[in-house]
């Protein structure tokens, strides 16, 4: 399973996304042992997953922010109550507020953002990110 959107979905994303305030809704497995290049000096501090992805998401929460943008809940999953139990394993949800898919957008093709998306990319075993409209709540 891949963990970066393909082009179709970034097409999706730029055409049909929300026009005002969205929340994209961040379901994360991680791996067990982070996978990084054998080339990049953190393939020898044997990270877990979840400590790579931490270190993506420091550097992305800066960028969030920069943008307007917020974390809205995050925490772990306990268990599926309703639902198909296969794959929906997640070890954590993160809901993000972006103020407008431009924003969203501008933020994924920042050079300093896509600077620290290896370390998303070796911690994360799967990945569904959700796009919604910002609803009530938010």
């Amino acid at each position: 399973m891949s963990v970066v959107p393909s082009t179709d979905q970034i097409e999706m994303m730029m055409t049909d996304g929300p026009k005002g305030p969205m929340v994209m809704v961040n379901l994360l497995k991680y791996r067990d042992r982070a996978a990084y290049d054998s080339d990049r000096t953190e393939a020898k501090e044997n990270l877990s997953g979840r400590d790579a992805y931490q270190r993506y998401g420091m550097v992305a929460l800066q960028h969030v922010m920069k943008r307007g943008g917020k974390v809205v809940w995050g925490g772990r999953q306990n268990f599926v109550m309703i639902g198909d139990l296969e794959n929906n394993d997640w070890d954590e949800v993160v809901c993000v507020q972006y103020p407008s898919r431009d924003a969203f957008l501008e933020m994924t093709q920042d050079v300093d953002y896509l600077a620290a998306h290896y370390h998303r990319e070796a911690g994360l075993a799967r990945t569904v990110l959700l796009c919604c409209g910002a609803g009530m709540a938010a």
